[in-house]
């Protein structure tokens, strides 16, 4: 899409993340009915900041939980905007206290503006930088960096994963998007506890499945991230909830044997991914 000469840059700006949501949220969906008897709440952490897993992990440990860390193995030992990133005993650090350690692209690739074939080899590179790091680890779950995908990246990178997990600001219920699930920012209401507190309870309400997300947990947080107390209130509150609190593939097996279905494959797509028929 080009902009118009007559078009102002910022509202052309906000056109095209229309376009960008709208064109991946509607193609080459892998569904997921959900339907349980009891909501849950996913924790999961981008980039992967050496706090996240330090400070943010030690309060979820304070609870018996574990999170999801979505890494980009070429950021490593790094600083980024999102904080200094994990070091190489993080890794070892992180399995050994339960949690689940996921794909974010090795380089930390742009969803949108990256081709989908670079995209796709910077994901089966982060799988090859991973065994080599933590032989016998492997990734199941996946976020995207940085925007919604273009379509045709979403259509490549789904045989790689489990699922795939996108923002929207939004709990996933009825039937959801395996391949671009939702998942709440919580830097996007980190001035803003209640308005968390009301999406964990319109989750409990809705039995849905709520995943959070965010990058470093700091005193000082950047941009991109929130302080240990706003995030411990969060959990906090998750944990009063009544939700079952579990990593992103976990949570992904316990609606799958509390009767979700995954109807992965029932929708016929011709090669552009358009839906064909009921």
């Amino acid at each position: 899409m080009n902009k118009p000469p007559s078009v102002h840059p910022r509202l052309w700006s906000r056109v095209q993340g229309f376009y960008q949501r709208r064109a991946a949220a509607q193609l080459f969906k892998k569904r997921l009915v959900i339907n349980t008897n009891r909501a849950i709440i996913s924790f999961t952490f981008d980039d992967f900041p050496r706090s996240a897993l330090i400070v943010g992990g030690a309060i979820l440990s304070r609870y018996g939980l574990a999170g999801t860390y979505y890494a980009s193995l070429g950021l490593m030992d790094q600083d980024a905007p999102t904080g200094r990133i994990f070091c190489p005993e993080d890794l070892t650090a992180l399995v050994e206290h339960g949690h689940e350690l996921g794909c974010h692209t090795f380089s930390h690739c742009h969803s949108w503006t990256t081709d989908p074939i670079e995209f796709e080899n910077s994901i089966v590179e982060n799988r090859a930088a991973l065994s080599g790091l933590l032989p016998g680890a492997e990734f199941q779950t996946f976020s995207y960096p940085i925007s919604p995908p273009r379509p045709l990246t979403k259509a490549r990178i789904a045989k790689h994963f489990l699922c795939c997990r996108g923002s929207g600001q939004m709990f996933n219920s009825g039937t959801a998007d395996l391949n671009q699930l939702s998942a709440y920012f919580l830097e996007q209401s980190r001035h803003s506890l209640q308005a968390v507190k009301e999406m964990i309870d319109r989750n409990r309400e809705g039995r849905a499945w709520l995943i959070f997300a965010t990058h470093d947990i700091s005193r000082h947080p950047t941009a991109w991230g929130c302080t240990p107390a706003f995030f411990s209130e969060v959990v906090q509150y998750a944990v009063n909830s009544g939700a079952r609190i579990v990593p992103v593939a976990k949570a992904l097996r316990v609606l799958q044997a509390s009767g979700a279905s995954n109807q992965a494959g029932e929708e016929s797509t011709n090669s552009y991914g358009i839906h064909i028929g009921g």
